[in-house]
Formats: C-alpha cells, sequence, structure tokens
C-alpha cells in the first residue's frame, strides 16, 4: 500500500479512502496515483504505528511540509492525523498541512477546529465555487444542502487555532467573476484565497 507519498518537495500522508463527496472533478476517478507514488487506492486503512514506520523510508530532511492528503477526507480519521501529526512535529520538525473539504464538523457531528490547535500550522480548504447550490452539484457530498455553510463555518472558526487558513479553487473550472467572489468571500472570512493549477 502506498501510505506515504512525495509530490511537490513535500511528503504526503494516505490515510484513508473513505470521503463524504464524490466530486465530479475528482482524481481518483480518472486515475490511480499521483506523480510517481503508486496506487492511492489502500488495502486498508493503515494503523498509527504502521504509518509511523513508513517515515523511516524517507530522507525527512529534503521536505518542507507534510501534508495530509490522499485519496479520501483526512479528516475522516482525525485522531489518527493529530496523532501522527504530532510525531512528525517532534521527531522531524516539520510544518503540517491538512488538505480538506473542510467538513470535518459534519463528519463527526461536533467543533473539530479547536482539536487543531498546536497539531496543525496550515488548513487547506477546498472551496470549489462561491455557489452554495453550484457547490452542492459539483461535491455531490452526503450532508447536501447545508454543507457550504459549514464548510465556511470550519473556515472561520480553525483560523482562531492554526496559523494559515487557505481556501481554494481550480484554474479554468469557474470564470474570473466567480473566482473574485471567493477572492470576496475569503476576505470576509479572514482567510486565503489560492487558485491551485488543474492536475
Amino acid at each position: 500500500m502506498t501510505i506515504l507519498y512525495e509530490l511537490y518537495d513535500n511528503l504526503y500522508v494516505n490515510l484513508t479512502n473513505r470521503c463524504p463527496c464524490a466530486c465530479t472533478f475528482c482524481l481518483r476517478q480518472a486515475k490511480d496515483e499521483m506523480g510517481h507514488s503508486g496506487s492511492l487506492w489502500l488495502e486498508r486503512e493503515p494503523s498509527v504505528e504502521e504509518v509511523k514506520k513508513e517515515f523511516e523510508k524517507f530522507d525527512m530532511g529534503k521536505y518542507k511540509e507534510v501534508v495530509f492528503c490522499g485519496f479520501g477526507e483526512p479528516t475522516e480519521r482525525l485522531e489518527e492525523l493529530l496523532e501522527i501529526a504530532d510525531f512528525v512535529k517532534e521527531k522531524f520538525a516539520l510544518p503540517i498541512r491538512v488538505n480538506t473539504s473542510g467538513l470535518s464538523d459534519l463528519i463527526h457531528n461536533k467543533d473539530t477546529a479547536p482539536l487543531f490547535q498546536g497539531h496543525v500550522d496550515i488548513v487547506s480548504i477546498s472551496l470549489n465555487t462561491p455557489d452554495p447550490e453550484e457547490y452542492c452539484r459539483l461535491t455531490r457530498n452526503r450532508f447536501g444542502e447545508g454543507s457550504f455553510d459549514a464548510l465556511l463555518r470550519f473556515a472561520e472558526n480553525v483560523k482562531k487555532y492554526v496559523s494559515q487558513v487557505v481556501l481554494t479553487t481550480v484554474k479554468t473550472t469557474i470564470t474570473e467573476e466567480q473566482e473574485e467572489q471567493c477572492r470576496e468571500l475569503c476576505g470576509r472570512l479572514g482567510v486565503s484565497y489560492r487558485i491551485r493549477p488543474w492536475e
């Protein structure tokens, strides 16, 4: 199983294939790997100890960040994510980023933002669009109506507990006018906005 993989000078952690979304543009619908990672489809979810052991196979001095992002939503395994993040910080002193749908509160049915404090440095949330209805159509998430507002609430809350929160859209998937609406939305929330390239 590919538990850790290299991409963009970072080391990525593939914790789960579970996800509350079935996004129309998701990479896993068209391929089974990122870069030269090997298949990111897990046979089973690795234990915390298995993940820690995997780090021994890599030269940790060459990475800028450790990023929780694989072929699933990393906050589906939030407790394990935080334990592994602490291990990485203590042993390798690297920043921790979580790439997420921002639906952690709905997944766990509670306010999860405070749990990130001291464990995670950057939270990157897939905003995808400034429109709530379009968001549901694009992400086809299991929570439906209210999920867009939950994402925004999480973004606003988690900024109190981590040093950087970024909301992202994918270049060429929305109009320049919509990108400007996203930029304004992020400004109101007090978080950063990034347009990332299409993979």
